[in-house]
């Protein structure tokens, strides 16, 4: 019998195309031999939907198409199993039974915590790190807070809220002027390089900052690293075993990897049906120019690899994280950057450069997280107690009657 997967992916992000691209690319390699494939889109006014039409890059082109032959669904649990149940007729029914969900969502308000805290809730087995990884992934100043506490190596950075910048602009100040220029300015909690900004002096950096408060309301603001390389690695896995990815350099033309250099591309690419071509612009990471492998010295490769690693624990991640670095190549000195809990295009290529390809890859994260359910249910989560039948006799305040 196939085990049936829920594929969810979209959301209420600015990350929802990417994560469409990320989950049909996805959902084309998934062994169809073992697994059902189910696909569960939500848009972005957080509506849920099942369908096969789901599969198909082309009806993202035209979302009315979704709501009038898509089902509108629920996900809960129903009489010992995880449904997803039409939310409108008379009847309400049943539409498909799934096993074990697996989210390909990228940014705020799903991979960052916020859905695999419903997916917990609800009991269902599900794919990648559970609520407290997502959470520190996510959010820059968590992540940077555990791995100093874990002494890996970062440059220098200070964060702060939207409302002290505006109530006490000058104790900001006070932190940032700590820092050497050129820095980087990021919204805390964002993914995909929206709202960071390079600044040469306190002028730009005013200016970076009112543009990351558009977007977040924690910002963090980091020293640049001269002479870089920036360079990525995967790590798969969990808290008990690991294995690592080859290592990509990235390149970019621009002073940090943008938007546009992740999932534009050079604009000319086309998306036919649900296949990929190599001349498809937006595929997530895959689009960008890399040297893969990076040239590394083998000292330097082993030091991301075991840096690489000990993030991935410090945080208690799992599933397939992608890990970003930041070289400066004269001094050879390497500084972990962040992580990406679900990567674009679930670091594939990354993989296929160890020979490992990406329905493998898939795969694996499945048996993951079928792993970690598991070990969940084996903990204890509740006890018996009788606290409340102390409240039997008592009024609605909770006073003895």
């Amino acid at each position: 019998m196939k085990i049936k997967v829920g594929v969810i992916f979209g959301g209420e992000s600015v990350e929802h195309e990417v994560s469409i691209i990320s989950a049909i690319q996805a959902m084309n390699k998934i062994d169809e031999e073992k697994y059902e494939i189910i696909p569960i889109y939500i848009t972005k006014d957080r509506e849920w939907y099942t369908g096969e039409m789901l599969k198909d890059i082309d009806v993202y082109q035209d979302l009315s198409l979704i709501k009038k032959y898509a089902d509108n669904v629920v996900l809960y649990y129903k009489n010992g199993s995880y449904v997803l149940q039409k939310k409108k007729g008379l009847l309400k029914s049943v539409v498909k039974e799934i096993d074990i969900a697996f989210p390909i969502v990228h940014g705020t308000n799903v991979e960052d915590g916020t859905l695999q805290g419903y997916l917990q809730t609800i009991g269902i087995p599900y794919v990648g790190s559970n609520v407290y990884a997502s959470v520190a992934g996510q959010d820059k100043t968590m992540m940077k807070d555990i791995w100093s506490s874990a002494n890996l190596p970062m440059t220098n950075y200070i964060w702060f809220y939207d409302v002290d910048y505006r109530n006490n602009p000058e104790d900001v100040f006070e932190k940032i002027n700590k820092l050497k220029y050129p820095l980087i300015v990021k919204p805390a909690t964002t993914g995909s390089s929206v709202g960071i900004s390079f600044c040469k002096n306190e002028e730009e950096l005013k200016e970076g900052i009112d543009q990351a408060i558009q977007y977040d309301s924690k910002i963090i603001i980091e020293e640049v690293v001269k002479n870089l390389k920036e360079v990525n690695i995967a790590v798969m896995g969990n808290y008990e075993h690991q294995k690592v990815s080859a290592i990509e350099e990235v390149l970019s033309a621009n002073k940090f990897l943008t938007y546009a250099d992740k999932y534009i591309g050079d604009g000319k690419g086309k998306l036919k049906g649900n296949k990929y071509s190599s001349k498809t612009s937006s595929k997530g990471m895959v689009s960008l120019n890399r040297k893969l492998p990076a040239e590394l010295d083998e000292k330097m490769q082993k030091e991301i690899e075991n840096i690489a690693v000990k993030a991935f624990k410090a945080l208690g991640s799992s599933g397939n994280s992608r890990i970003d670095f930041l070289i400066d190549e004269k001094a050879k000195k390497v500084y972990i950057n962040e992580i990406n809990s679900i990567p674009g295009s679930l670091a594939f290529y990354l993989w296929d450069a160890k020979d490992i390809n990406f329905t493998q890859v898939l795969d694996d994260m499945i048996n993951i997280g079928i792993k970690d359910y598991k070990r969940r249910m084996s903990k204890t989560h509740s006890f018996e107690s009788n606290i409340l039948q102390g409240f039997a006799s008592r009024g609605t305040k909770g006073k003895l009657k």
